[in-house]
């Protein structure tokens, strides 16, 4: 199977998503499956991964519900309060639903400290117990803190989204080298290839923008600890999903078959645990 690891749903409301501002009218709607079926069908894309928007567990439900709908939603990722008391309990009930498979915060909208704090370290060393994974979303600034989870969590499976999103518009590198070369040390990490076109300028960008910060993920990562994601759709705001799909097939068309394999669908099976 080909699975695209990261993409977003919502019933678009333009105060639960204020984020969306307006220099990003192109998603200023509703994107729910429907629409989504019919773009992965005309990408050879088997199936999704659909990630959490919204810090709630109402998120959670509309989630699932989708996906209980929509058999191509192969895992869904949530949201949990990480500082809950009884979030052990929640971890608990919510591991009955077996297409919830792991949960996200959205860290980079936190300070720079925020997943080194004692209460998130907390919160999220209690995720493998249940077989939950756990999506980093951060800026360059934040990966320091992110390692420091990392490395207090050494059961817990991580992925890092959007390969925390580089300055490609700024041509920036060299500190998010160094600190994703770090990150990638640990073997309990993987990534996701993914959200670069919109850290990229909008209206002019080419292929070539994106080699350099490709070659470091995949020297750090390996070919079987990196996932491939759209992003949509959120990456509308750049390029359809056929030219992102694109800037992938061209940078990996040296690489073994297997290899490519991994890349479009294997690694996500493996780390989702997908089964359907």
């Amino acid at each position: 199977m080909k699975i695209d690891a990261h993409n977003h749903f919502w019933n678009f409301d333009a105060v639960k998503h204020s984020w969306i501002d307006g220099t990003m009218t192109a998603i200023q709607q509703s994107f729910l499956p429907e629409e989504f079926g019919k773009i992965l069908n005309e990408n050879g894309i088997d199936g999704c991964v659909a990630v959490q928007v919204e810090q709630n567990l109402e998120e959670n439900n509309f989630l699932l519900a989708l996906a209980d709908e929509n058999p191509f939603i192969k895992a869904v990722v949530g949201w949990v309060d990480l500082t809950a008391k009884d979030l052990d309990e929640q971890l608990e009930q919510l591991s009955h639903h077996k297409k919830l498979k792991g949960f996200r915060h959205i860290a980079q909208a936190e300070a720079n400290d925020f997943l080194a704090t004692p209460a998130i370290i907390n919160g999220v060393s209690k995720l493998a117990a249940h077989n939950f994974t756990f999506d980093i979303l951060v800026f360059p600034t934040q990966l320091p803190a992110a390692i420091e989870l990392v490395k207090a969590c050494p059961n817990q499976k991580f992925v890092l989204d959007h390969l925390a999103k580089p300055y490609i518009k700024k041509g920036e590198i060299q500190q998010w080298k160094k600190d994703i070369t770090q990150l990638s040390a640990f073997e309990n990490v993987s990534c996701k290839i993914s959200g670069m076109v919109t850290e990229a300028n909008w209206q002019n960008w080419k292929n070539d923008d994106f080699y350099p910060y490709l070659d470091i993920a995949f020297e750090g990562f390996g070919t079987n600890r990196l996932l491939f994601g759209s992003d949509w759709p959120v990456c509308l705001l750049a390029a359809e999903y056929h030219q992102v799909k694109n800037i992938l097939e061209t940078y990996i068309n040296t690489l073994s078959a297997n290899q490519q394999n991994q890349f479009w669908g294997g690694n996500a099976i493996d780390f989702y645990h997908i089964t359907t």
